[in-house]
């Protein structure tokens, strides 16, 4: 019976654990796509350091 406690709350953790990793990427993702965005406008902009 206390196994089967420990394996469901194991089980419980882990999926908290993948939501959690999963969560983590799709902030990762965003924040790309944000700064994908930033610097095309500063590209557009033109206030983009320029070599010499």
């Amino acid at each position: 019976m206390q196994l089967k406690l420990d394996v469901d709350i194991q089980k419980l953790e882990t999926k908290k654990m993948i939501k959690g990793n999963n969560k983590a990427e799709e902030d990762l993702d965003s924040l790309k796509i944000d700064y994908k965005k930033l610097r095309l406008s500063i590209r557009t902009v033109g206030l983009e350091k320029k070599s010499k």
